[in-house]
């Protein structure tokens, strides 16, 4: 009962946090405004406003898990292995809940209803430390009280992204924790020291853009642009502004803003010496590091540039040197005509735009890709909007100029095998055309890379199933093909036959030799009988007043003359007649020393007991071929008169039968 009171209450509070809880606005506290996390620091996190309240998916069926009052930390993982990190609260009565996902190629905010993300959690009701260390024991540590605090520590995959959720179950604002990565053999600390990597000037002049090889702190930009030299300082940098700031911790933009337009000609930037500007490890951009860039002239952007062309292009990617405004890109794509070897249509046009409008890239998507080789050209030509494309300072580009560009033939893997069947081995010939220009081939034999040449011959001493997959590429385009072969002529014979032959039964043999390519068996009976058929005729053998064995012999061959030979021996019984001895003498002369069944080769399901005069079992056997001694527990009985009970089934007629007798010990 309290149990389940406890339950409605925390689904109470679970359904007033979702009715009250407010949009979290600030940056960190969605997954998209992650915190940038460096595994070297340490981040401690006072109390946040109230908000949150969206379900979280994951491994906890039974649980309605929520983001209460929550931060979110990305990071990227340098060096594959485990993750350890610690949770500690700042009121160590604080119940603090995390999970972690997988971001990697996806959009942070599908992490809200993509499960396949998760990665690991704890959703403990427990207050204190949490994280994940060495003690854990599972991935999955859902909702309750007495769930333990601790996960096991994930693997995390060289070059994924994750985003670590921090979550607060309480109504109020969080009090706030400390949070430290550390114990675990994963890296998450970028060794890639930052540099400055490309500048560019406006077309007017008037500001510079400068891309840096990875992410810095936006708190580290010093807005007056004072981190940067510009030489010669024929105008000064007035401001300074990392792209994405607004809405995130770091950037790998800045843009600086000059006092007045930089006449044509050539420029340095360079950074500061006495200026820190840190990415998200701290490391300092390099003072004095320095970057060369142009300011134009007033005019047009040229046509000039085209992205390598791939396999069987659908997009043609148009690259230019500066900002283009989008909106001078007729969408119809009849800013551009295309000729060459054969017929290419333009479906339509597009640029990758930034906030402003702007972009670098223009998509040419194409009615179909181009799957034959040939020679092209694509041409800048005044479009149904009236202008070709215009730059961000309004300068036309002039119809007219054009990029060449080159595509291959679509390429096929599939591949030609050709099996010379041996006795002991098989031989088989890969052999791929190489047509289209193929001029690489991949080989994988049975799971194992090994070889690159467009013909191969391989040996097999193990028949069996066979696979190989090709892949082949003539430069630009490639594929694959794969295929299973059975090598199916192992030849084994083997045959089945009665293994007990009594007087004037016949002996029955079956082929169970196995190899599709059988063609011809030989039987050789051992009583003077041979046959050439699979089903050969019974087998009888003469009478004898003695036990002797009998070598039956089975060769088959198969239609390109391998030849494999099995023997059985077969029992040829005397007498098959089962009987009990009237008497026995177990004195060790070799002479009727046992009492048993003899003859039961035609009994099956037999059971053979011994009783002494008063009814006392000395003996039971379900082998007639174990036979009393004459002894009970070791100790040799006394001679006299001994009953004996006998039941068995008759293979022949299906009947059971039941015998009784008495048989005398005799000393």
């Amino acid at each position: 009962m309290m149990r389940y009171i406890l339950v409605l209450i925390i689904a109470a509070c679970l359904l007033s946090i979702n009715v009250n809880a407010q949009t979290c606005n600030n940056l960190g506290q969605n997954p998209g405004t992650a915190f940038p996390v460096c595994g070297t620091d340490i981040f401690t996190q006072g109390s946040v406003p109230v908000c949150g309240g969206k379900t979280v998916p994951g491994p906890c069926p039974n649980d309605v898990l929520t983001d209460i009052n929550p931060y979110w930390y990305k990071f990227t993982c340098f060096s594959a292995g485990t993750l350890s990190f610690l949770i500690s609260p700042k009121n160590g009565g604080d119940d603090y809940d995390w999970q972690l996902f997988d971001v990697t190629n996806k959009n942070p905010a599908d992490l809200y209803t993509d499960v396949s993300m998760f990665v690991a959690c704890d959703w403990s009701g427990e207050p204190g430390n949490t994280g994940a260390d060495a003690t854990g024991t599972s991935l999955q540590r859902c909702g309750g009280l007495g769930v333990p605090l601790f996960s096991s520590m994930p693997t995390l995959i060289q070059g994924h992204h994750y985003i670590l959720l921090i979550s607060h179950f309480a109504g109020d604002s969080q009090s706030g924790y400390t949070l430290t990565f550390g114990g675990g053999t994963t890296s998450i600390t970028d060794p890639l020291d930052p540099h400055l990597l490309a500048a560019r000037a406006a077309c007017d002049g008037t500001a510079i853009s400068i891309k840096l090889n990875k992410k810095m702190k936006c708190s580290s930009l010093n807005a007056d642009g004072s981190d940067f030299i510009l030489l010669p300082a024929i105008a000064n940098i007035v401001t300074a502004a990392g792209v994405g700031c607004s809405t995130s911790f770091d950037m790998d933009s800045v843009v600086l803003k000059l006092s007045s337009p930089l006449p044509p000609g050539n420029y340095n930037i360079t950074v500061k010496t006495t200026e820190n500007l840190l990415d998200n490890c701290d490391k300092m951009l390099p003072s004095s590091d320095t970057l060369h860039f142009t300011v134009y002239p007033l005019i047009p952007t040229p046509f000039d540039s085209i992205a390598r062309v791939g396999c069987a292009p659908k997009v043609l990617r148009l690259v230019f040197r500066d900002p283009m405004k989008c909106s001078s890109i007729a969408a119809d794509g009849s800013d551009f005509a295309i000729t060459g070897t054969s017929v290419v249509k333009i479906d339509s046009a597009a640029g990758i735009c930034d906030a402003n409008g702007l972009t670098n890239i223009i998509e040419v998507k194409l009615t179909a890709p181009i799957q034959q080789a040939g020679s092209y050209k694509i041409q800048l030509i005044t479009g149904s909007d009236r202008n070709t494309i215009i730059n961000e300072c309004g300068k036309e580009t002039a119809p007219g100029a054009s990029l060449s560009f080159t595509t291959k033939d679509t390429v096929s893997a599939l591949f030609s095998t050709h099996i010379k069947y041996g006795c002991d081995t098989d031989t088989i010939l890969y052999s791929h055309d190489g047509r289209n220009g193929v001029n690489n081939w991949t080989w994988i034999f049975d799971s194992s890379t090994n070889s690159t040449e467009q013909h191969n011959t391989l040996t097999y001493s193990i028949f069996g199933q066979k696979n190989a997959a090709l892949i082949v590429s003539n430069g630009t385009c490639s594929n694959t093909a794969t295929i299973t072969l059975f090598l199916n002529n192992a030849l084994q014979a083997m045959f089945e036959s009665t293994p007990v032959v009594c007087p004037g039964d016949p002996g029955i043999f079956i082929d169970k030799s196995s190899g599709t390519l059988n063609n011809g068996w030989t039987w050789n009976f051992g009583n003077g009988n041979i046959s050439t058929l699979q089903s050969p005729p019974h087998q009888f053998y003469p009478s004898s007043n003695s036990i002797h064995d009998v070598a039956v012999q089975l060769i088959v061959s198969n239609s390109i003359g391998c030849k494999d030979t099995v023997t059985h021996t077969i029992t040829v019984a005397g007498n098959c007649y089962i009987a009990v001895p009237k008497a026995f003498s177990p004195n060790g002369d070799g002479l009727n020393d046992y009492l048993y069944p003899t003859n039961a080769y035609k009994a099956t399901n037999l059971i053979f007991r011994v009783y002494n005069r008063v009814g006392q079992q000395l003996f039971e056997t379900k082998d007639w071929t174990n036979k009393w001694d004459g002894t009970f527990k070791g100790n040799p009985q006394d001679p006299g008169t001994y009953v004996w009970v006998l039941n068995y089934t008759n293979i022949d007629t299906g009947k059971r039968i039941e015998l009784k007798g008495a048989t005398v010990l005799i000393r």
